[in-house]
């Protein structure tokens, strides 16, 4: 059946998601032995939102297109979903600088001279970044690599050696990141509200990493069977 996920379509992704899985589990040594809190987990998933991003414009650029207008389309769409993903993320960033008070207040996180039309998304984007990055907790560089290696190694396997970007169409591609957010961080987000309201005990830390793992080959898996059927 189409719709369910097969255990021979999770043994195709083994690698991905075992590596997916791998780096998922670095944030527990942080939780056990570093004393991160709820919001250290959330900034990290927030990273892992921009490294998403990154793959998806590589993605973009090297889906195979068959006309001229396709082409066009393409050429369009990259810098739009730079702009609209940017601003999303920007967004989403400030709210962690706010709610869970990373970081300086909205005056240190404002841009100076603004950019350029749209282009002040992805200003207010890399200010964030900077903010946020200098309000991490010890030991959040190696997760955040591990995280990046992961989505590299996917990108490899599935993308460029499994010939996704001659099943995929550019538009598909765009939405994907979107759907992961949506779905995701609405749970990760409210998980760590509700954990961090009740302290950030270490055993409910525990859980929302577990919770994520689990959304995390779902929608892995998911997604790659998705592209195998066109």
């Amino acid at each position: 059946m189409k719709r369910f996920i097969s255990y021979k379509n999770l043994q195709k992704s083994s690698l991905s998601i075992q590596a997916l899985t791998v780096a998922n589990l670095v944030p527990l040594f942080g939780v056990v032995f570093l004393d991160w809190d709820a919001a250290a987990i959330v900034l990290l998933y927030w990273i892992e939102n921009l490294i998403i991003g990154l793959f998806n414009v590589l993605r973009m650029i090297l889906v195979k297109v068959e006309s001229p207008s396709k082409q066009f389309q393409k050429l369009f769409m990259i810098p739009f979903f730079c702009v609209h993903f940017g601003g999303f993320c920007a967004v989403h960033g400030f709210f962690l600088l706010t709610f869970f008070k990373m970081g300086p207040d909205w005056d240190a996180v404002t841009p100076g001279e603004p950019w350029m039309g749209p282009f002040i998304f992805l200003q207010l984007l890399y200010s964030v970044v900077m903010q946020l990055w200098q309000s991490r907790p010890p030991g959040l560089e190696w997760p955040v690599i591990g995280l990046a290696v992961s989505h590299g190694l996917s990108f490899v396997k599935n993308f460029l050696l499994g010939q996704e970007y001659l099943a995929l169409k550019v538009n598909e591609i765009m939405m994907r990141p979107y759907k992961r957010i949506v779905l995701m961080h609405v749970a990760i987000i409210a998980g760590g509200v509700f954990v961090m309201k009740l302290g950030s005990p270490v055993g409910l830390l525990c859980v929302l990493i577990f919770l994520k793992i689990g959304m995390d080959i779902w929608l892995h898996a998911k997604s790659h069977r998705s592209a195998s059927l066109k």
